[in-house]
């Protein structure tokens, strides 16, 4: 079994831009191998709208600036807000700055009052599965093809060019975990599959979906990486651990019942004894998924005690 690796995912909300840069910072000096950001114009929390967020396009291109090490990404940009030829020449501009690390997530979108708030039409669910599929072909061709001309239901490209071609051929990333339809659109168009937040139980199952549709596309299991975002309330021992597992109730709100299966709490030995359960799950890389007020002390004691467990 290889070595499992680890990222950070930090939520560019709630937070100034120079705390934002002490996490990258602080991941990019060794172990982990990938820092993300995520696509939100208003807070990611169900049915609000009020508090700053950080737009994802300009953050993942500072994100870049800021690293030279790890792995550039947005989990995930969604698809109601930008059109793929936008999209693919902002994302090889980010990787001409990063040198050659981006990766590039998409995902269908959720939050209906940040589109209500911004004017951005929220469709069905089937539409924006749709999308979702004719969005990451066309940014795919457009990543390797000289020029892509597409008349689809959605997009319409006419001798449409990516250049300068990127440094890189960037991995794209699905994020969600519909059985019927995302994970076999996963199958069809992703490098990476991503995750947030679900026990390592319903990882496995979800991802022996996903195997499953990758058999019947044609498609290796294997070539597809598996990736997870789990909070967490790290600490040494259980009393202070209960205190950070408190304080995620400041960074997720009413959110937290419905997350805290996809978390990582309690002291070092119990983190390792999950993230081990996760690894067996399946799991190549585990993102820690950090909302403002960022715990650094945690994400420094996961970096000494449970990352040297699994290289």
């Amino acid at each position: 079994m290889s070595a499992l690796r680890f990222g950070v995912h930090a939520g560019p909300q709630h937070c100034t831009y120079a705390e934002l840069r002490t996490v990258w910072r602080a991941a990019d000096r060794g172990g982990f191998d990938w820092v993300s950001v995520w696509d939100h114009f208003a807070p990611a929390v169900i049915g609000e709208t009020r508090g700053p967020c950080l737009e994802g396009v300009a953050t993942m291109t500072a994100l870049a600036t800021e690293t030279r090490r790890v792995a550039v990404g947005c989990l995930v940009f969604c698809v109601l807000y930008r059109h793929p030829g936008i999209l693919a020449k902002a994302a090889t501009t980010i990787d001409h700055v990063s040198g050659g690390r981006v990766h590039l997530g998409l995902g269908i979108g959720w939050h209906e009052a940040e589109c209500a708030a911004f004017g951005v039409p929220f469709p069905s669910l089937r539409e924006r599965l749709d999308r979702l599929d004719e969005q990451a072909g066309l940014i795919r061709r457009l990543f390797d093809e000289e020029s892509v001309t597409f008349d689809g239901r959605y997009y319409q490209l006419r001798e449409a060019r990516c250049e300068p071609r990127p440094v890189k051929r960037p991995h794209i990333w699905i994020g969600g975990m519909g059985e019927k339809r995302l994970l076999r659109i996963v199958a069809r168009r992703a490098d990476g599959w991503n995750v947030p937040f679900i026990a390592p139980e319903v990882f496995a199952q979800k991802s022996a979906v996903l195997t499953s549709w990758c058999e019947r596309e044609g498609r290796d299991p294997a070539a597809i990486q598996r990736t997870i975002n789990l909070g967490l309330a790290l600490a040494a021992d259980e009393a202070d651990a209960r205190r950070k597992r408190a304080s995620l109730e400041q960074q997720f709100g009413s959110m937290l019942a419905f997350l805290e299966p996809g978390m990582l709490i309690g002291t070092p030995q119990q983190v390792i004894d999950r993230v081990g359960a996760y690894r067996d799950a399946g799991a190549e890389r585990i993102n820690i998924s950090l909302r403002a007020p960022f715990d650094l002390e945690g994400l420094e004691l996961f970096r000494e005690t449970v990352m040297p467990a699994f290289t």
